[in-house]
This record gives C-alpha cells, structure tokens and sequence, in this order.
C-alpha cells in the first residue's frame, strides 16, 4: 500500500492538514456500514502520513448528495465526495481535474469506459470509485416447478416464461419495478436489451427513438397488460421491494445487481443468472452504473488529495471495498484480480458484463434532470390505457430542455 505520489515526503514538515470526506453508506446494517470501512482505511493511511488527518462523514444514500450540496452551497465544501453525479460541479468550475490529483498510474488504471464517463467536455472531474452490473436473476424452484428448463434469451421466451410461471401460481412471474425509488435502472436494462438507450451514439437525448417506443409498448402489451408482473402496478414497485419479493421466493425473474446474491442467499433461494434477453436475441450492451469521486478546490489541498486518493485506489483498498459490498472494482488490476480469484466467482457474470456495460450519461450537467423525470414519470408508459410513445415523447421534451439550460 505505497505512496505512488510524491507529496507524501514532505507532508511530516508542513503545516497539519485535514482532509474531510463526505461518502455514501454501502451497508444495510450497522454492522457493515461504510464508516468501518472508512475508519480502517484512513487509520493505516495516517498511520504513514503524520501531519495529515482525514475526517470521513458517511451519509446514507438517501442523504449523502443533499448533505453535499447543503455544504457546498453555504461555502464549506468538503475535500472529497464519494458520491452518484459530478457533473454539476464540474460544470461550474468547482471541481479539481483528475489530472492534477492523481499519480499517472493510478490515474491509467482506470477501467476505460468507467474513466471516460468521468468527464465533461472531454476533460476528467469524476473518479469512478465502485461498479455494477445487472443481469437477469430468475428462481430456479418455480422455474422447475413451471417446466422451465433454462433462462431466456430473447424478448419472445421471457413472455414465454412469464406466463408459464403465471399458470404454475407464481406471484409475480416478472417484476417490473418503474417507481420512483431507481426507475431509470429498469428503464435503461430494457432500452438497451431493444437496441437504443437514453441517448443515440454522440450523446444526444433519443428518448422517444423508434426502438425506444417499440420496447416500451412490448413491455406494455406482453408483459403488463397480460398480468404478468405482479398485482402491484410497476409505477409503484419500488426495486427494493422487488428485491424482497425475490428474495421471499414470490418472483419469477427480474433484473438485479450483485447485492441480490446475498439476499436471496439468505433467504435460501436457489437462484439462477443470465444476460439481459434482447429482442430477437441480439447482442446488446448491459447496464452499468458508477458511483463517483470528486475533489473540491475550494480549500486547497490538491497535494494531500492527490495522495490520499493514491492509496485509496490502490489494489489492496479497492479490492476490500468491492469484495465487502458485492460490487466491482473499477481497476483494469483489481478486477484482474477478482476474476481470478475463486472466492469471487459468483461476480464473474457481472464482471463478464462490465467491459460492454453501457452508463448513464452522467457527463452531461442534465441528467440529473432527465434522471428525475424518468424515476416520476416512466411508470405511466405501461398504465392500462396509456399510449407510450406519448410517455416517451414528454420526457424527450423534458430532456432537450434540460439539456439547453
């Protein structure tokens, strides 16, 4: 766990530093909170840096991006934030640039597609800090128990097996979880999975594209209207309680990330995994999602930053944090490491997804905006008498808007 910048040296005969650090809560018990993680790390850091001290406030995830903006709004912006956007800040300049804090080789070893995310207008603000993945989980009991032999590949066999699992008694032979909680996940796995996505290939907004329509109203008409996701309307499925669900033994398949593993592991769910079905089986990217690092000018401590951050992207320390919370490194080394690693085999087939992993357009100030939008207002596209393309059509008009401003 060496230094690799070279500031480090001559901390001991400056002034005493303190970094503060304000970081989202990966945990879902006080047993495996982040904080833990943070104190453990910043202990051994400070242990080799006398003179500097790094005070690290864990936030839930419900929180943690207002309690940033709170601080930086009343001029008390804190070094570091480990949070789910950037942009903003780095749109109005309060962000330092990754290449002024990192060392060369950290700052390479990046996984590509998760570093280019990080930037605005081609100029790197946000540090991926941790990744995931989603596949489609599907319970192997009822999967059995509805003469289902293996997981499906297409759009036509997901229905297929839907209404297997429907006729076998299943609760909810697919869930579909539109509310507000994280409908833009759901939402981007099936855009993606019928050819399109959020935005086309130079980042434009296409969220009323043709394939967007078309997957949307199949999603309506096969799968919603057919009572085949469950007696709660996807609008109001939250994906924590989708999650539950599973994990109660109640639903058939749905999208997951890798923390579902140990719910349903828990629970004594025998589950199985598979890519995302496309339409007509065709190859297509997977969501992925990143969680970022940023580090604010306003107190001036880029040296210390750039070091501190040093280590905690080093192998050893970004490894730990992935293999605590189910996610996956964001180093070319670490995930190395982990693929190579048996006692991580049951994150191969997200990390399998990741090279192909397709983001949110987080390097645009907007998405925020168009993320808001899609969480309050995608539900509707598969209400009984709702018109898609109509649903589609506004968050378009939402999202070129926001993307004016």
């Amino acid at each position: 766990m060496a230094t690799l910048a070279g500031c480090g040296a001559s901390q001991a005969d400056g002034p005493d530093v303190t970094l503060r650090l304000v970081a989202a809560d990966y945990g879902d018990s006080q047993s495996n909170s982040s904080q833990k993680y943070w104190d453990a790390l910043v202990k051994a850091y400070e242990k080799g840096h006398p003179g500097v001290t790094v005070d690290v406030s864990v936030y839930s995830w419900n929180d943690v991006d207002r309690k940033v903006r709170e601080m930086v709004a009343a001029g008390e912006a804190p070094d570091m934030a480990q949070v789910g956007t950037y942009a903003d800040y780095a749109s109005t300049g309060k962000l330092y640039e990754v290449d002024d804090l990192l060392s060369i080789p950290v700052q390479a070893g990046f996984l590509p597609q998760l570093a280019d995310a990080g930037k605005v207008r081609r100029v790197a603000y946000g540090m991926p800090f941790a990744a995931s993945t989603r596949v489609l989980f599907y319970n192997k009991k009822l999967f059995t128990a509805a003469g289902i032999d293996s997981a499906p590949g297409t759009w036509s066999e997901l229905a297929a097996d839907a209404k297997a699992l429907d006729a076998a008694g299943v609760k909810i032979p697919y869930a579909l979880p539109l509310g507000a909680e994280e409908a833009q996940a759901e939402t981007l796995q099936w855009l993606l999975s019928g050819g399109a996505g959020y935005t086309d290939n130079v980042g434009t907004y296409r969220l009323d594209s043709e394939d967007n329509v078309r997957t949307f109203t199949w999603l309506k008409d096969e799968l919603v209207d057919k009572g085949l996701t469950g007696p709660t309307a996807p609008a109001e499925l939250n994906r924590a309680d989708a999650f539950a669900a599973f994990a109660r033994g109640e639903v058939g398949m749905l999208n997951g990330h890798p923390s579902l593993m140990r719910m349903a592991a828990d629970k004594g769910v025998e589950f199985g995994t598979a890519a995302m079905p496309g339409r007509e089986g065709r190859r297509h990217p997977t969501l992925g999602v990143t969680d970022w690092m940023m580090a604010f000018k306003q107190n001036g401590h880029g040296d210390e930053i750039g070091d501190f951050l040093d280590f905690v992207y080093s192998d050893r320390n970004v490894l730990a944090f992935s293999r605590e919370y189910d996610l996956l490194p964001v180093t070319a080394s670490a995930s190395e490491a982990m693929a190579a690693d048996k006692d991580d085999a049951d994150l191969r087939p997200f990390l399998a997804e990741l090279p192909d992993a397709e983001l949110y357009p987080v390097g645009k100030v907007s998405w925020a905006d168009v993320s808001a939008a899609v969480k309050e207002q995608i539900g509707r596209a598969v209400r009984p008498d709702a018109k898609p393309g109509v649903v589609l059509e506004q968050l378009q008009q939402t999202a070129t808007v926001a993307d004016r401003e």
